[in-house]
């Protein structure tokens, strides 16, 4: 294969992710965000992709909005005593738990309430969501923007980096920052440029104790709360293992 067909072809995404292990290590004082927007496809990907980003920011007083794309209904679809409605409230409410363990304000964490596992990128859903972030990145003066990875393998959290990169388009002055979440454990095979793989791993050092508590908040994902449903979404120890590392790893425009 010829040179330029190999950097057309790539790199394969397990590879990529062995990559990230060895991206420079950086401390939170060292990003230069102030403040900070994070977008989470599902009640939890903010705290298991980037809790400790979050409380790092917190700490010292930079403002912080949590936005969740979807309603969060889709991880336990036949569950009786949980229906839909009941389940996006157990849903929220953790989120708001687990934002306060962060130390993000409840009012300061808003809902979409998009339809969990479609999300849409285009028509007026999408466009009212990509009016949301844009609107709200403007009114709380937002330098940085943390959202999914694009190249995760799940269609929801794709959608929501569509819908960041489309607001960005109107934010100029806003750095994107994607942050992996399934992409850490279940690398897909396609392959993709080698220069996508630049960024850093935030060292999350004494905020690492927060991200944990934020993340057990969550209890629907990670407990039998809800045990009527033989399909439901459950993190497994393994999974969860993943994310309690000393550091986190985001994609972008490194500091």
């Amino acid at each position: 294969m010829s040179n330029s067909a190999s950097a057309q072809a790539g790199m394969r995404i397990d590879d990529a992710l062995r990559r990230m292990a060895d991206l420079p290590a950086r401390d939170f004082a060292d990003l230069g965000i102030r403040r900070l927007l994070v977008v989470a496809p599902h009640p939890d990907d903010e705290s298991l992709g980037c809790g400790g980003l979050i409380a790092a920011a917190c700490a010292v007083g930079f403002p912080v909005t949590i936005m969740v794309v979807s309603d969060g209904t889709g991880s336990h679809p036949n569950s009786s005593a949980y229906p839909a409605d009941r389940l996006r409230q157990v849903r929220e409410s953790e989120t708001l738990a687990a934002a306060a363990e962060l130390g993000v304000a409840p009012g300061d964490v808003p809902f979409l309430r998009l339809p969990d596992r479609f999300v849409p990128t285009a028509g007026p859903e999408a466009d009212a969501a990509v009016l949301a972030i844009t609107s709200t990145a403007r009114s709380m003066g937002a330098d940085t923007i943390a959202v999914t990875w694009q190249h995760d393998p799940h269609c929801d959290h794709q959608a929501a980096h569509a819908l960041v990169t489309r607001a960005a388009r109107d934010l100029p002055q806003v750095r994107v920052l994607a942050y992996p979440i399934w992409g850490l454990s279940r690398p897909a095979h396609e392959r993709i440029s080698e220069k996508e793989i630049s960024g850093f791993r935030l060292i999350i050092g004494e905020h690492r104790a927060a991200k944990r508590r934020a993340v057990a908040a969550h209890a629907s994902q990670i407990t039998a709360l809800i045990d009527d449903d033989p399909d439901g979404f459950r993190l497994t120890a393994e999974d969860l293992a993943r994310f309690d590392r000393p550091h986190e790893i985001f994609l972008g425009a490194a500091p």
